[in-house]
């Protein structure tokens, strides 16, 4: 785990909410553009920003549905796992997925723009190795994902 500093810890939170120029967060930390960037770039090269990203509203590009699912994969190999990671990797309609401990193997969370579209999805992820899914709709986002907390040392 990294230790950061008060600066650097005031760096990924304030990246972690808004994206903005060097120069601006320069100005709100009270330092000097180039020493922010140094900072920024080894937070960056320690792995610890490893990027920036818009925040998009699903429903707002036709996805009705949000939804996760629990699978079990059938067959717990190496290269089966493999393989389902890699297909899953390609399917641009999931947005995140985990290996999970407990009675699944995987957590997927993906959209939809229909019922007809989600079960293409349930398709695609038994045929690449799916035995079993259990789906869970999303009916309401009442805590979206939040930024990580900064830990000083």
């Amino acid at each position: 785990m990294n230790s950061l500093d008060a600066i650097d810890s005031e760096i990924v939170r304030v990246l972690q909410a808004e994206e903005m120029p060097n120069a601006e967060l320069a100005r709100r930390l009270g330092l000097s553009a180039p020493a922010t960037l140094r900072r920024v770039q080894r937070l960056r090269r320690d792995g610890i920003i490893t990027g920036v990203r818009a925040s998009v509203n699903p429903e707002a590009l036709g996805y009705s549905l949000h939804a996760f699912v629990l699978v079990s994969l059938a067959r717990l190999s190496s290269d089966a796992d493999e393989r389902f990671r890699t297909g899953v990797r390609r399917m641009p309609y999931v947005l995140s997925a985990y290996a999970v401990s407990g009675q699944s193997d995987v957590l997927v969370e993906l959209v939809g723009t229909n019922t007809r579209h989600l079960q293409q999805s349930l398709t695609d992820l038994s045929r690449l190795g799916a035995e079993r899914a259990n789906t869970m709709l999303a009916l309401e986002e009442f805590k979206a994902s939040a930024p990580v907390p900064p830990t000083s040392g």
